[in-house]
């Protein structure tokens, strides 16, 4: 009994060191440097755990070796977060933020050629001046319907697009009047190369009845190097005020987004009466950046502008032209701007985003070149108010698409500059505006919706990442 007694314990003092050393074994694997897409995924769970606005909604990650586009995603409180995204280079990301890209220089939109068939057609919306596009002839209103000689559908549409971002050929058509409707002109053939796009598209000043009304069209929000861009925004408006204009038109179809420090020089030069300690904007964190004295009872203030044009508004009203793609920053503006003034927007129910994002990179990992722009914040103006995320329903409703062919901008004829311009001066529709076809095209997508800036408002103020870095 005693030698069983002995064996028995001899057996549980092996099993208990073996137990040890396998564990011993075991902890030093899991100390163990993590490598390639397993360290650059724990990267993007440490700051989802302390950055991401629905913090307390994160989902369950897949596997920490996973790809980082699917290891972010699968993190992701869908399908109520719209807009958080993942970039594989974050300086890409940072420059196509300030509209800089490898393109021929030309958007569109496209629609559904008839219910009849899987047919899609691009309408061109704007050229960027001086690009491979605009050296080749292509015109606002241009219709296309090959590129690469394929003729596109609703199966490749989204391939031939992408095809676009290297040397490509096009097939367009351009409406003639006398004909009423589209004719083939030359075939194109696109080379493409770097470009920085201006989002100051265009400003001019019309006078009607010694009324006179500046026009304002504005792609994106960002300050370019130096702030260049907010500085021409600024001369814009100098010249507005010394022209002593009496009504202001914003035209934000294509504006999706951007950065903040844009909306909020923007938002300045238009509030009457605003300086540095009035509010534009409330923001909102998570619960553990909330716990950080920098994240508690943030709010945006405007900025003090000798170019503001508040005081000379007549009716103290800004006039917007939206569409279903005007979001985020845009929509910063109209949502900051309705305490201060009233706000009358003529097109189309916008995109309806009030949450924002900071750039974040791995600045500890040289190896990661990936970027995340997670939803981190969500904004309020100063009365509370951040209820819009079904979009803002505009007084008048109005679709560029329903039109034969899509006018220049600045032509008083084209149909949203026309439309405001008739509010703004009490004209009433004609007859013949009355019989105006409107087609009903289905639509279909935009070359705007692969922008990175798209659906976006960029924080590029706010240091979060040495508060990251307290955990």
């Amino acid at each position: 009994m005693k030698r069983s007694l002995k064996s028995l314990f001899s057996f549980l003092s092996v099993s208990l060191l073996f137990l040890l050393s396998f564990s011993s074994c075991k902890d030093k694997e899991e100390v163990l440097p993590l490598e390639g897409d397993a360290k650059i995924n724990t990267w993007i769970k440490e700051v989802m755990d302390q950055a991401y606005f629905w913090l307390e909604d994160m989902r369950r990650p897949i596997a920490i070796t996973s790809e980082p586009e699917k290891y972010f995603e699968s993190l992701l409180f869908r399908p109520t977060d719209r807009f958080s995204v993942i970039y594989p280079d974050y300086q890409e990301l940072l420059k196509s933020l300030q509209g800089v890209s490898k393109e021929a220089g030309y958007e569109i939109l496209l629609a559904r050629e008839s219910n009849q068939n899987n047919n899609v057609v691009a309408f061109v919306t704007y050229i960027k001046k001086g690009s491979p596009a605009d050296l080749a002839g292509l015109k606002r209103g241009d219709m296309i319907t090959r590129i690469n000689g394929a003729k596109m559908t609703l199966d490749n549409y989204q391939e031939l697009l992408r095809s676009r971002s290297e040397p490509h050929s096009i097939s367009p058509f351009r409406f003639d009047t006398n004909a009423d409707g589209f004719v083939a002109i030359d075939h194109m053939n696109l080379t493409t190369l770097e470009l920085s796009e201006n989002p100051n598209f265009m400003d001019t000043v019309f006078t009607f009845n010694n009324e006179k009304i500046g026009y304002v069209v504005y792609h994106f929000f960002a300050p370019g190097t130096n702030n260049a861009y907010d500085n021409e925004m600024d001369q814009i408006f100098g010249d507005f005020k010394s022209g002593g204009i009496d009504h202001l038109i914003l035209d934000f179809r294509y504006n999706s987004g951007g950065f903040v420090s844009s909306a909020i020089n923007l938002a300045s030069l238009i509030a009457p009466g605003v300086g540095e300690n009035d509010i534009l904007s409330k923001v909102q964190y998570n619960s553990f950046l909330s716990g950080f004295d920098d994240f508690k009872n943030v709010s945006r203030k405007f900025r003090t502008k000798s170019q503001n044009l508040g005081p000379i508004l007549k009716d103290n009203r800004l006039y917007v032209i939206t569409s279903n793609r005007t979001a985020s920053a845009s929509e910063l503006i109209v949502n900051g701007l309705k305490p201060y003034m009233d706000i009358f927007m003529v097109g189309d129910v916008t995109v309806g985003k009030n949450v924002g994002s900071i750039p974040l990179e791995d600045e500890d990992n040289p190896d990661n070149n990936y970027g995340i722009l997670p939803i981190v914040f969500r904004d309020a103006n100063k009365n509370g108010e951040s209820d819009f995320a079904n979009g803002f329903v505009p007084n008048i409703g109005a679709r560029e698409i329903t039109q034969k062919w899509l006018l220049p901008f600045g032509d008083t004829n084209e149909y949203l500059l026309k439309t405001t311009l008739n509010k703004i001066l009490g004209i009433t529709p004609t007859d013949e505006d009355a019989r105006i076809q409107l087609i009903d095209r289905i639509n279909v997508g935009s070359s705007l919706d692969s922008k990175s800036r798209f659906g976006l408002i960029i924080d590029n103020e706010t240091d979060i990442q040495s508060v990251l870095k307290l955990k």
